[in-house]
């Protein structure tokens, strides 16, 4: 069986080889393409633009051929959230390589969702709560398989347990934000970036270093690359969800303060009229007098 979950990372890593040769001679050939919606989310330290930019690139031919067959967002959302429950399954029992692929696959989805959506004009807003849903359940799914799977190892176990804190916690500092009218602060291992790192980190996990397992004296492979990427993941979700929730915090007091600065305005404005009034009104009483 391990042989066949490192055939899975193979087809996983020939995917990825093969996209990547074909945006390097499409570069060569014709230069760099930017896309609107790249430009607005950005990249990242950990995710360049250009990475986003390949993903978007060779997505195109498969989204417009899901348009010419009909197939609808809602469709691709719901696909997501199956390979998703996939991955997660898999990752429970201990086989990175279908747990990565299907990852890949689902995350695929979740991209090609939002892509017919505007190539069909159907975007609303009861989509995109369909698919940020979705890509919640879809992250708890392949962490808590995570967590299943490191059930006998409490550490490791926490690890994951953190990164999984640590994600959500980042996308609802996103979500307040967006709630309160402030921009989100970019900040680091947003949704891309951690789908990015746990999906590689299970495909590695497929290559032949059981024997730190046997050294370490653990009953079952440990998924190095994956544990390393969850901890990174763990560490730095939270410290982006705090960085983000303190300016989403210091954005709500400097508002505060702006709008009891306009209401102090407004008061001593409408008191110097008042007195301004009183003024006209003792001046045309002397006059007469």
């Amino acid at each position: 069986m391990l042989a066949y979950d490192f055939v899975n990372t193979f087809v996983l890593l020939a995917i990825l080889a093969l996209v990547g040769v074909a945006y390097s001679v499409k570069l060569i050939l014709k230069g760099r393409t930017q896309y609107d919606r790249v430009n607005r989310q950005g990249g990242s330290v950990l995710m360049g633009r250009g990475m986003m930019e390949i993903g978007y690139w060779a997505l195109q031919p498969i989204a417009k051929l899901l348009v010419f067959l009909h197939v609808t967002p809602n469709q691709i959302s719901w696909a997501s959230l199956v390979f998703g429950g996939i991955s997660g399954t898999a990752l429970a029992y201990g086989y990175f390589g279908f747990a990565a692929l299907f990852a890949c696959y689902s995350a695929f989805m979740d991209c090609l969702d939002g892509m017919v959506a505007r190539m069909t004009e159907v975007a609303s807003d009861a989509g995109e709560v369909l698919d940020a849903a979705v890509d919640r359940y879809v992250e708890f799914f392949f962490l808590a398989g995570l967590i299943l799977y490191y059930r006998d190892f409490p550490l490791f176990q926490a690890v994951a347990l953190l990164a999984l804190a640590g994600s959500f916690m980042v996308s609802y500092s996103t979500a307040k934000a967006e709630a309160l009218h402030i921009p989100p602060p970019p900040g680091i291992m947003r949704r891309p970036e951690r789908a990015f790192y746990l999906t590689f980190g299970a495909a590695l996990s497929t290559f032949p270093i059981h024997w730190l397992d046997s050294y370490f004296n653990f009953s079952k492979p440990v998924g190095y690359p994956l544990l390393l990427a969850t901890f990174a993941i763990a560490v730095l979700s939270n410290i982006s969800a705090i960085e983000r929730l303190w300016t989403i915090g210091r954005a709500m007091r400097e508002r505060e303060a702006a709008a009891q600065l306009q209401e102090l305005e407004e008061v001593a404005s409408e008191q110097g009229a008042v007195v301004m009034l009183e003024s006209d009104e003792d001046l045309a009483l002397s006059s007469r007098d």
